[in-house]
């Protein structure tokens, strides 16, 4: 019975841990007027060295477009005010679990019950570069768990992005 009591903790760990939230921090230059920007555009540069696969890379992508129309911005290849890059890094975390439980009563016998897991903790950057400039004016990094089930991928990018962007400064 205790063996399985550890299998459901792990298991509740395991559901918490892929469905906690995003950690969002920013940075930016507070002398930007950032409601000047209007129009960005993707740098192929920044996005193509992301290690992910491509896949992945069109649903950061989508869910892009779909933040920054929402903060009033066009995409404009030719000419744009902004030029968005992404980066992506990945934290492996193993947690190792010990559990010693008496077997027999008054045997003095040890049972000793040992298991491992592992969880994988993607970083997403976005940079914002002032075209003109060259020069970057915010970014926006998002910490947390992405599942491998696809369903469940998609609608976690789009939080991350989401999360990320809603600490873009529109004033």
């Amino acid at each position: 019975m205790k063996a399985h009591n550890k299998f459901l903790i792990l298991l509740i760990s395991l559901i918490f841990l892929s469905c906690s939230s995003v950690r969002v921090s920013t940075d930016y230059n507070n002398e930007i007027d950032f409601s000047s920007y209007k129009t960005y555009a993707f740098t192929k540069k920044g996005i193509d060295k992301a290690k992910i696969n491509e896949l992945d890379k069109k649903r950061i992508l989508k869910a892009l477009e779909v933040e920054l129309s929402s903060i009033g911005l066009r995409k404009n290849s030719i000419n744009p005010d902004i030029v968005i890059s992404i980066f992506t890094g990945v934290n492996e975390q193993i947690n190792v679990y010990n559990s010693y439980n008496y077997l027999g009563y008054g045997l003095g016998s040890w049972y000793d019950f040992n298991y491992n897991t592992s969880t994988t903790q993607g970083t997403l950057y976005i940079d914002i570069i002032d075209y003109n400039k060259n020069e970057l004016v915010w970014q926006g990094i998002g910490k947390g768990y992405i599942s491998d089930n696809v369903s469940k991928k998609e609608e976690q990018i789009k939080t991350f992005v989401n999360k990320i962007l809603l600490q873009y400064p529109t004033k």
